[in-house]
């Protein structure tokens, strides 16, 4: 990524409060109102463009509706408990924070934050902006190129503890280019969405293979040469388990949203409402690192 040109900061709204309200104590209002995602997220925001000084931002949303891969395949995160009430609560606080920002959101029926995301840095690159996706989620890390870099809270740390992954840091972590990360998915499964890969398939044999065959296209095509026999049987058996599940771990970047570059350019806002809901929320703390302080 070049310093010269402008960044586009994506925000991937359900996971960064999901990822907050789970890592921070379980703070409220002197009133009993329930905002330590709230707090955890309007964190995150603020410390991001203050360490990135982006260009532009926007922020993309889940929806309440089926996604294309619910259809496809009925158990796709189905064993997910529902959001405790605590939580759903500080879903329409994050909205009205942004919007009073000027962030301008994104939300689409049938698609998953990660898939508005997706198509957003792509349309971005091609206008020859740069992109840093800010999120709690993985999967996203397939979408890392040259113009794409994602930001991660690390593992069991303070949740502003955060680590830049661009292609080399990608390749670092899983021995496996950003690319092939649908295809280790597609043979080892993901639990946390409930997509079942191979049985029998662990990280270090799915490594093994896509660094050999390339892909999981490319195992198919040569299953003959996979060794040893036993993992070869159990592929084949498998065929249409792993290319389902890759399918379902495939973030889709041909959403039919718009990247309006002007819409989402950082700017003026309204101070005075931020600072209004800041201290209605009780975030004194945060008041003097809003932009322009």
């Amino acid at each position: 990524m070049s310093p010269e040109k402008p960044l586009l900061l994506l925000f991937d709204g359900h996971a960064l409060i999901h990822r907050a309200f789970h890592a921070l104590p379980a703070l409220t209002t002197r009133e009993g109102k329930p905002t330590g995602a709230v707090y955890g997220f309007a964190s995150m925001l603020l410390k991001t463009l203050e360490d990135f000084k982006p260009s532009h931002w926007a922020i993309a949303f889940d929806t309440a509706a089926p996604t294309f891969r619910h259809i496809q395949f009925q158990d796709y995160k189905a064993h997910r408990p529902k959001a405790p009430d605590e939580l759903i609560s500080q879903f329409a606080v994050v909205r009205q924070l942004v919007q009073t920002l000027g962030v301008l959101a994104f939300e689409m029926e049938g698609y998953e934050a990660d898939d508005i995301l997706g198509a957003l840095s792509q349309q971005a690159s091609a206008e020859g902006i740069d992109s840093i996706i800010v999120t709690g989620d993985t999967d996203t890390l397939q979408l890392v190129s040259p113009g794409v870099e994602v930001l991660l809270p690390r593992p069991r740390r303070p949740f502003s503890d955060t680590q830049l992954y661009d292609e080399a840091a990608v390749q670092q972590r899983y021995s496996l280019r950003p690319g092939q990360i649908a295809d280790l998915k597609g043979l080892k499964g993901d639990s946390s969405d409930n997509i079942p890969g191979v049985p029998g398939i662990g990280e270090k044999i799915a490594v093994k293979l896509i660094q050999q065959f390339d892909s999981l296209e490319g195992i198919y095509q040569r299953i003959d040469e996979v060794t040893p026999l036993r993992i070869q049987e159990i592929l084949r058996s498998n065929e249409g388990v792993a290319r389902q599940s890759k399918e379902l771990a495939t973030i889709v970047t041909d959403v039919p949203v718009s990247l309006d570059l002007s819409s989402c350019r950082v700017g003026s806002y309204n101070r005075d409402k931020v600072t209004e809901l800041f201290r209605e929320l009780e975030f004194f703390s945060l008041l003097d690192k809003l932009p322009g302080t």
